[in-house]
């Protein structure tokens, strides 16, 4: 079954996308944000110049994770006060998504799950608070106040103009993950794992000096 394609209201490339779900993507040759509308694309903005970028991991890199594969479509990059970090949206091969939080060599992937009647407000939550989701105890472990700096390749939603957001993360002391994000209302709550690098059997990585 072909992917579905377009072309560019601004400039007229193709576009083709990845993940027949996604809601916004990147032209690749002239960087306008484009939100889908069935197969219908409107240019809502031009990604800026995006910030270097130690990453190895890329748009296409594939991975695998609980015996799942799955492949890099997107990425969104946040801007806080030690840096910045990747946030790259993943598509599994039973067409679900995730995403893999790549910040200081330490990656987290996760999913959206369902949030429980009433999340801790943003001005509710500290750190060493605990509090419980799915059956499992968190602690909340940071406070991070990002500000959006780029978007690229496909996500799940339209997001091209956020300014500063705040997330919370939570961790259980088996590894277990949670992020609570407040750029909604109400806030979205998404859980997962730590990972190791190695164990996401990563291919087609992005090779560059310095990395090995």
């Amino acid at each position: 079954m072909s992917a579905p394609a377009a072309n560019c209201p601004n400039c007229g490339a193709p576009v083709t996308f990845r993940w027949s779900s996604a809601a916004q993507t990147t032209c690749e040759f002239c960087h306008s944000i484009l939100v889908r509308t069935d197969v219908n694309l409107e240019r809502v903005g031009q990604v800026s110049d995006l910030p270097p970028d130690a990453s190895p991991i890329q748009i296409g890199t594939e991975g695998i994770y609980q015996n799942k594969a799955f492949v890099v479509i997107g990425r969104i990059i946040y801007h806080y006060e030690q840096g910045f970090w990747n946030e790259w949206h993943l598509v599994f091969n039973d067409s679900t998504n995730g995403w893999l939080s790549d910040a200081q060599l330490e990656y987290d992937l996760s999913t959206q799950t369902q949030a429980p009647p009433r999340l801790p407000l943003a001005d509710e939550i500290q750190r060493g608070n605990p509090f419980q989701f799915n059956g499992k105890t968190y602690l909340a472990t940071s406070l991070t106040r990002a500000r959006y700096k780029g978007v690229q390749g496909e996500l799940p939603f339209q997001y091209f103009d956020k300014t500063i957001v705040l997330f919370a993360d939570l961790r259980t002391p088996n590894g277990d993950f949670a992020t609570i994000d407040y750029s909604e209302d109400p806030p979205l709550l998404f859980e997962g794992r730590a990972v190791e690098f190695d164990d996401l059997h990563f291919k087609n990585l992005r090779l560059f000096e310095g990395w090995s």
